[in-house]
């Protein structure tokens, strides 16, 4: 008797014959773009995996989450979606008639794991686990070789099954608590282990940051967790390679959101959203590629995932497939990315919007005021109280206090002068004509996705 497609699509042993891609996708917590190796981090071999997986595949330099903070960010990433279309503009759970990407693998016989960070996609039935490992499986999401006997178990599983796996493996690391940090023995009680110790002499501080010693003492704490969550991916990988399956697996690796200090996580600034994003895709992909031209969003996962699987795409998404990318060639309209926020984990709303292009970036802060201050993850290390504390005999670091404190309606950065969006250019009116460009970009945007701040911003920017 002939199959159904239904059968077909369910069948192991056909799955099996046709040999479906698997997918791995390996994400850490918090690290910024720019901290492995690979991508400009100048803490000396700190991130060999990470670094070897890009010479094994495609670097982007344009890679963007599209909302940066950790729930939100997933389901924008397993949906296609911005965040108010999928219902997640914070800790909320998406809502139960948005499709996922797990959902549609799940009908072709995939074989579907999680590992750590698993309440941040919810509610957890949208998202079919087969294999479901607590941040308590793997030492509190921070012991490498746990993930290692953990992966080892779910490909064996996987290859039993005869069904091809989509494992989404997260490490906790690089997010505070950091190694070693006197944050981790209060609020864990314990010190989880790492065989490398950065030393403040040795922390890199970004130029967005002031390099003060307070700054240099949290650096260094989280550079020290960036090599563990760095082992954390190559015991991931090593155990994708004994599996006898590394050639027939599509492998992706990136962070949820810039690093939790200021400019950074839960805002929408170049180093708040911008990524580490590598893939690898053996006989696809061209070893060691760096992509210096197209943009990469995170609405733009699901839709490339499916793709590349073979699998019925979702209809109405919000991102686009980026194939064509990975396979060297052109794709169209990939010369900027629209990123959002809406609040915090404590439920306090901070509307943002933005544009990133190659040479500027756009913000519109909706809730700044003046008056109101900013109230986020970013400032709740060693490196806030630091600027608090140096601001009053360091007028530069003053004048960052203030602007991360209450922030302007609107910010304009220029890239290709200021590559870390240290000078606030939105009043200069040698710069009036990109302002207005950028605000019809940003208007059309969000009018075309049914934002709800779409008409806020018309009146406040009418054409």
């Amino acid at each position: 008797m002939a199959l159904t497609r239904r059968a077909f699509l369910a069948s192991p042993a056909v799955l099996a014959q046709t040999q479906r891609l698997n997918v791995l996708l390996l994400t850490v917590d918090d690290m910024n773009w720019n901290t492995p190796n690979c991508f400009g981090g100048q803490v000396l071999n700190l991130t060999p995996n990470i670094d070897k997986l890009a010479a094994e595949g495609m670097r982007f330099e344009h890679s963007h989450v599209t909302i940066a903070v950790c729930q939100p960010c997933r389901s924008s990433l397993m949906t296609g979606l911005y965040p108010h279309r999928n219902g997640a503009e914070g800790f909320q759970p998406i809502r139960n008639d948005v499709p996922t990407l797990q959902e549609q693998l799940q009908k072709v016989g995939y074989y579907l794991g999680i590992f750590s960070k698993v309440p941040h996609l919810a509610p957890i039935e949208k998202f079919c686990w087969d294999v479901v490992k607590k941040q308590s499986d793997l030492g509190r999401g921070r012991v490498p070789q746990r993930y290692y006997e953990e992966a080892k178990s779910f490909f064996a599983q996987a290859k039993q099954a005869g069904k091809p796996f989509f494992l989404m493996a997260n490490s906790d690391d690089p997010h505070r608590p950091y190694a070693g940090s006197a944050d981790e023995k209060r609020s864990t009680g314990e010190t989880a282990d790492f065989t490398r110790q950065i030393k403040p002499e040795e922390a890199w501080v970004p130029p967005f940051l002031p390099d003060i010693p307070g700054v240099r003492k949290e650096l260094a704490e989280y550079y020290t967790s960036a090599h563990r969550a760095d082992q954390t991916v190559g015991k991931l990988l090593q155990a994708l390679d004994e599996s006898g399956q590394r050639a027939n697996t599509l492998v992706l690796f990136l962070s949820d959101n810039g690093i939790a200090l200021p400019f950074a996580k839960t805002n929408c600034y170049l180093h708040s959203t911008k990524s580490p994003w590598i893939v690898r895709w053996p006989g696809v992909v061209k070893p060691g590629a760096v992509n210096r031209q197209d943009f990469i969003s995170g609405i733009d996962f699901t839709p490339t995932i499916l793709e590349a699987t073979g699998t019925a795409p979702l209809q109405d998404l919000d991102g686009r497939s980026f194939i064509p990318v990975l396979k060297g060639r052109k794709s169209e309209n990939r010369d900027r990315v629209f990123t959002v926020f809406h609040e915090t984990s404590a439920h306090i709303r901070f509307e943002m919007r933005a544009v990133q292009e190659r040479r500027f970036g756009y913000i519109w802060n909706a809730w700044a005021d003046g008056k109101r201050e900013f109230r986020g993850n970013g400032q709740a290390g060693l490196s806030w109280k630091a600027m608090l504390d140096a601001a009053p005999s360091n007028p530069a670091v003053a004048a960052r206090v203030k602007l991360f404190s209450t922030r302007q309606r609107e910010e304009l950065y220029d890239f290709a002068a200021d590559p870390d969006g240290l000078h606030n250019l939105a009043s200069d009116p040698k710069f009036k004509p990109e302002m207005q460009r950028l605000r019809n970009l940003l208007r059309a945007h969000l009018h075309t996705v049914k934002d709800p701040q779409t008409k806020a911003f018309a009146t406040e920017f009418p054409q």
